[in-house]
């Protein structure tokens, strides 16, 4: 492989944080070379399973979410998407690569869009210890109401990924919108914080996966008996677990992005998985 050397005295990036104090690589476009990478895997033989809740109307982004997928997410890998829906039926066929294939999970629906987004850490929880951990190498968890609009591929992967979250990358932590009640599982104090991480883009190998929506999970279940809901739901629980569980690698927002909120920063070189416009209502209810 021919590739340009490394430099050690001229920076990938330098402005933006490329690595956490923890040395966990930040992942922007400029810091990595996708062949190497490629090969590595490749090497490895990897298959990444790619979950997705399709739950009542949510349904109808399956179509996009798919097609764009097969355009960029993984290329060249051996890829499972596991499609978490209540009307199965409504699945769309759409047409896969060498390599790629797609099992429809049936699971319930629920009344309140909250419930159902929560419930999402004991699907994946249950079926990584029953099927994910003897399928694949690596689970990476997605909101289904996106598409893929540039390359998504073997950079990301890592024992444990969270994605910096688009609206706080540059905020401070008092900022945060984590869970500030004390009587909550996911409570995290004013004065700690590193990132605020995304609900709807985040990952790992099966087992961190499961570790990570077990503990999300068993969380919830105990602020459910307590009579309390955490403020953002299964995102302040995930915040609360990659605080004190720290990920190995890091997205940058490239990796989860609202154009029309937020249009397009000259720091964002690329925009990778991006929100589909929708009413919020709509679909919800």
């Amino acid at each position: 492989m021919v590739y340009a050397q490394p430099k050690v005295l001229t920076p990938s990036r330098n402005d933006v944080l490329v690595l956490t104090p923890w040395l966990a690589p930040i992942i922007w476009e400029g810091t990595f070379n996708i062949d190497i990478l490629n090969e590595q895997f490749r090497l490895q033989n990897t298959t990444v399973g790619l979950t997705v809740f399709a739950i009542k109307k949510y349904v109808v982004f399956l179509k996009l979410f798919l097609e764009s997928a097969e355009q960029r997410f993984m290329v060249g890998h051996k890829v499972t998407y596991y499609v978490f829906t209540d009307r199965p039926a409504d699945v769309p066929q759409v047409p896969l690569g060498a390599g790629r294939k797609l099992v429809v999970l049936t699971v319930r629906n629920y009344t309140r869009w909250q419930d159902v987004s929560m419930h999402r850490m004991e699907m994946i929880s249950r079926f990584s210890e029953q099927r994910f951990l003897h399928e694949v190498d690596y689970l990476v968890c997605a909101d289904v109401d996106m598409k893929f609009s540039d390359h998504v591929g073997v950079e990301i992967l890592s024992a444990l990924f969270g994605t910096l979250h688009p609206g706080f990358y540059s905020s401070s932590r008092e900022a945060f919108t984590y869970e500030r009640r004390l009587k909550s599982q996911a409570y995290i104090p004013r004065d700690e914080g590193d990132f605020y991480y995304a609900g709807g883009f985040f990952g790992g190998s099966v087992v961190e996966v499961h570790r990570l929506t077990k503990a999300c999970h068993q969380a919830m279940v105990e602020d459910k008996a307590n009579g309390i809901e955490a403020v953002w739901h299964d995102e302040s629980h995930l915040n609360k677990y990659l605080l004190y569980h720290k990920p190995t690698k890091v997205l940058s927002p490239e990796y989860v992005w609202d154009q029309k909120l937020l249009g397009w920063p000259s720091i964002m070189k690329k925009l990778r998985y991006v929100a589909v416009p929708k009413n919020h209502q709509a679909i919800r209810n």
